[in-house]
């Protein structure tokens, strides 16, 4: 079961498998393996019921600058191109309208001046603004019931990109796992990782251990647990935010997001329908505060500590960012939304900005949906860092928080090719032309 390899990769989320996609497809790398603590491929934040399914492309982020959107845009587009290419049945993906609705004489304007000024209808060739009779052909629902004197406009482009992360982290994995040279684990959990000579031995609870020249961990929250017993990463821990969703039936036939605010870029409301089922709804997401790793599993607690460190540092960085004027009324209200009968009536008004006419019966809480997102917190600036969390050691990688998350798995499999190959001595290469020809070489361009 243990044996030596190349490159050894810690989970098999869709960030891990994306990298074992890439290195094992587009690489001569002699020996890959995968391992995965669950019985299956994506099951824990990359499952369908745990994200918003949402391709980030950066059109209708309003959060994202203008060089954000730029570098997004362009992982987006490599996932997109790998789904036309071998999802041709949209068994993992489904394509629909997105837009970000403004309402409003303020929120109108500020999507003019985004669309004309700061350059986003020249970075995205198919995003395009809409009045109040092109919204209501493709959203009804949007408009339905909205004071008619009340000003709108919506950015929409056909490139509303719906995924399910988890089967397509499945389809990455099996596109490989029979190829010689690359070996799957699942339902084996890593124990330890001891730095050798030559690069890292892996031990697990189930298969052995393994001995790699190198590693890439991409473990989600526990990536950093993992960095930090290896001594990586002391200046940071982590803001475990649990997102959730409330459901209704068949409301909408795409995305419709609202604007969001610089400081809480995870915290807008947008509603869309399901991958799977066009019939409902889902509305979110929530975002509370768990000090866990995992959504639902206390086992997980002992981890965070573990993270967190309980030190001083810790605990005035934790203090420093709740305090915020904004952060902490924003913390307070998702709370609430927790709490029966009165959370559903207190989220209300959020869904009643993208439909009008929904009622208190017509949604329910989603339960068994959402999954935890950790957000690097930097104990040095006691800052919050919404950036990309990525440590890189000594013939080690450690993926914790790629953003924008899945949206970006390809790229950031790009990336960590390209520095695999370094740790590896140059005795391999990575064809990042055949890469791009099977990815966004097949994403349709606007005629």
């Amino acid at each position: 079961m243990s044996g030596e390899y190349d490159l050894v990769i810690v989970g098999g989320g869709i960030s891990g498998a994306s990298l074992l996609y890439t290195t094992a497809k587009f690489t001569d790398i002699d020996s890959i393996a995968l391992i995965e603590k669950e019985p299956e491929i994506g099951a824990i934040n990359t499952h369908h019921t745990n994200n918003s399914q949402t391709l980030h492309f950066g059109d209708i982020e309003t959060n994202y600058t203008l060089e954000k959107a730029e570098e997004v845009k362009e992982g987006a587009e490599l996932l997109a191109g790998y789904l036309e290419n071998h999802d041709p049945d949209r068994e993992m993906h489904a394509k629909r309208s997105k837009m970000v609705l403004g309402v409003g004489d303020e929120e109108v304007e500020s999507l003019e001046r985004r669309y004309e000024e700061e350059g986003f209808g020249d970075l995205f060739p198919k995003l395009r603004p809409i009045g109040r009779e092109e919204i209501a052909e493709l959203e009804p629902k949007v408009v339905e019931g909205r004071d008619p004197d009340t000003e709108m406009l919506a950015l929409q482009t056909p490139d509303g990109y719906v995924v399910d992360y988890g089967a397509t982290a499945g389809s990455f994995v099996e596109a490989v796992a029979d190829d010689d040279g690359v070996d799957v684990y699942t339902g084996t959990e890593v124990t330890d990782i001891t730095p050798t000579l030559e690069g890292h031995t892996i031990a697990t609870d189930g298969a052995g251990r393994f001995d790699t020249d190198a590693t890439v961990v991409a473990a989600g929250s526990h990536s950093l647990q993992m960095a930090k017993e290896l001594g990586y990463g002391q200046d940071k821990v982590l803001l475990p935010v649990a997102g959730s969703f409330f459901l209704a039936d068949d409301l909408l036939n795409g995305k419709v997001y609202t604007l969001q605010m610089k400081k809480l870029p995870f915290a807008a409301v947008h509603g869309d329908a399901d991958v799977h089922d066009g019939s409902i709804t889902r509305f979110g997401p929530t975002a509370k505060l768990v000090p866990a790793l995992e959504r639902g599993r206390i086992s997980t607690v002992g981890d965070f500590l573990d993270v967190f460190g309980l030190n001083v540092a810790s605990f005035l960085s934790y203090a420093n960012i709740l305090a915020d004027r904004i952060l902490l009324p924003y913390v307070l209200r998702n709370l609430v939304y927790d709490v029966p009968e009165v959370g559903p009536r207190q989220f209300l008004p959020h869904v009643q900005k993208v439909v009008p006419s929904v009622e208190l019966d017509d949604i329910e809480r989603a339960k068994g949906y959402g999954g935890v997102r950790p957000q690097i917190v930097d104990t040095e600036q006691k800052s919050l860092d919404m950036g990309e969390a990525k440590i890189v050691g000594n013939d080690v990688i450690f993926n914790i928080t790629p953003s924008p998350g899945a949206s970006t798995c390809l790229k950031n499999a790009m990336r960590d090719t390209h520095t695999v190959v370094d740790f590896l001595d140059g005795e391999y290469e990575f064809d990042e032309d055949a890469f791009r020809e099977d990815t966004i070489g097949e994403f349709p361009r606007a005629e």
